[in-house]
């Protein structure tokens, strides 16, 4: 348990260093609350989790919903994609073409020039060790719900002033 906790304090001070990026993420998401549009959350896999924190938690995010394929997007809203790797290309092309300004994050190292904002956590491994000599516990799902909870944080401040 104490190496679980070094290991996760270490990738929440790394993903910290990000600040910026987190907090243009979450200016580029607030432009959808306050101009009475949605906030689009387009998570997949595992990512789903902050979708749940968003939309299902105790304090859900401002205007926002859950995004689907038949989702009508208009010039107000905002979308927040959240994928492992790849799984968030497809419907990144789609906006970037339709120039729907949107965040994504990405969990494993990724680079793209589609998004109005992007973050790779570059977590393409284990942070344990295994017994096996590979490395185990990937926490893609607990360093996105921490970039969600600072974007949350932030959005609140925005809308408050």
């Amino acid at each position: 348990m104490k190496m679980l906790t070094t290991q996760l304090t270490g990738l929440f001070q790394r993903t910290a260093r990000h600040e910026e990026t987190i907090e243009e993420m979450a200016r580029l998401l607030a432009q959808a609350a306050v101009g009475e549009g949605t906030i689009f959350i387009a998570a997949f896999g595992e990512m789903k989790a902050v979708a749940a924190a968003a939309l299902e938690g105790t304090e859900p995010l401002p205007a926002a919903r859950e995004w689907q394929p038949d989702s009508l997007v208009t010039s107000t809203d905002r979308i927040f994609i959240l994928a492992k790797k790849d799984e968030g290309d497809e419907l990144a092309g789609r906006l970037s073409d339709a120039a729907i300004p949107f965040a994504m994050l990405c969990a494993e190292t990724k680079d793209s020039d589609l998004p109005d904002v992007f973050l790779s956590l570059g977590i393409d491994k284990g942070i344990l060790p295994a017994e096996t000599g590979g490395r185990t516990v990937v926490p893609h799902a607990m360093a996105a719900l921490f970039v969600y909870h600072s974007i949350k944080l932030m959005v609140d401040e925005m809308l408050a002033e």
